[in-house]
């Protein structure tokens, strides 16, 4: 799809198309649902403001949903979701700045909205019978509050060094091969904070193939299988025990945080890892390109809203 598209030219474009996107099967009131609405035209009201019959309160298209109440022009918003869909590593909020012509601020804010509507909270468990679940963790960025120690009187740890967590966030991937993927930042990477993550997401009779972690001893008993490879001792295959899928979503992760986001606040980690999942889960080897990726987006974003307080509060936390 090009970019000099009308929809992302024109703002009375991008609503037409919009309204086709979250309305296919006629518009209805997305306060009560009802199809029995109409059009509200004239000098009084701007273009696409409808009014329900029912419940005979007024809304458009961006109403209940992540766009609602915001002043940037639809195509802006439209050329922005494309963007951050198709960039393989993201797309930051200085380029959305730069590119949409608008200030930083406004560029940050749209950049999180975005990333709330591709989370999926109410997905379902990945994999199942006779399928295959990778599990790894990985620690990146320095914890605004380090974690206390027990041997040290309640100071921080100061373990330094490449391996280990050593003051740094953790995040826990799932990820089914040939499938889907799921990624938590979780505070502290316990067993049992691994384990509530892996039980929540994973179905049992799946095959878990980890590291040679202690993170995964107990938990792996709850599956149908489990095997581990010992990357201590340089294995890293053996057949097809491997973790070199999660590994590879890791990668992606990391080079997109490093030379793309570059800073990112602990409160605001779990919306970052929410868009890596969002392109992983909808990439081209499932068949899903860019313009259908944009388009989920847009159906995702129904019924969620993301409001400054609450991103404020969350990067005040």
């Amino acid at each position: 799809m090009n970019l000099t598209d009308a929809r992302f030219q024109d703002p009375e474009k991008a609503r037409e198309w919009l309204e086709q996107q979250r309305w296919p099967y006629g518009t209805h009131c997305t306060h009560c649902g009802s199809f029995s609405v109409t059009p509200l035209k004239g000098k009084a009201h701007r273009p696409g403001v409808w009014q329900c019959n029912d419940c005979r309160q007024q809304f458009t298209v961006t109403t209940g949903s992540v766009m609602e109440r915001s002043k940037i022009p639809l195509n802006k918003w439209l050329l922005a979701m494309h963007l951050m869909a198709s960039s393989k590593k993201g797309y930051s909020a200085h380029q959305l700045h730069r590119t949409l012509g608008i200030t930083y601020q406004s560029a940050w804010f749209l950049a999180h909205r975005i990333r709330e509507a591709m989370g999926n909270a109410n997905a379902g468990p990945i994999g199942g019978e006779g399928k295959t679940v990778e599990v790894d963790e990985t620690y990146f960025g320095k914890l605004e509050t380090p974690r206390p120690s027990k041997q040290r009187k309640g100071r921080p740890f100061t373990k330094k060094g490449k391996g280990g967590p050593g003051g740094k966030r953790a995040v826990v991937s799932l990820v089914e091969r040939g499938g889907q993927s799921r990624t938590f930042h979780v505070k502290h990477a316990t067993a049992e904070n691994v384990r509530d993550v892996i039980v929540r997401n994973v179905s049992r009779k799946s095959v878990l193939h980890t590291d040679e972690s202690r993170l995964y001893t107990v938990v792996g008993e709850e599956f149908a299988k489990h095997e581990t490879v010992k990357h201590s001792a340089k294995e890293y295959a053996r057949g097809d025990v491997h973790t070199n899928t999660v590994e590879g979503f890791f990668s992606i992760f990391k080079r997109g945080m490093k030379g793309v986001y570059q800073h990112c606040g602990e409160a605001h980690l779990h919306r970052y890892v929410a868009e890596f999942d969002f392109r992983y889960n909808n990439r081209s080897g499932l068949g899903v390109e860019d313009t259908e990726r944009a388009a989920k987006i847009i159906a995702q974003s129904a019924g969620k809203r993301l409001t400054y307080r609450r991103t404020s509060e969350a990067q005040d936390a």
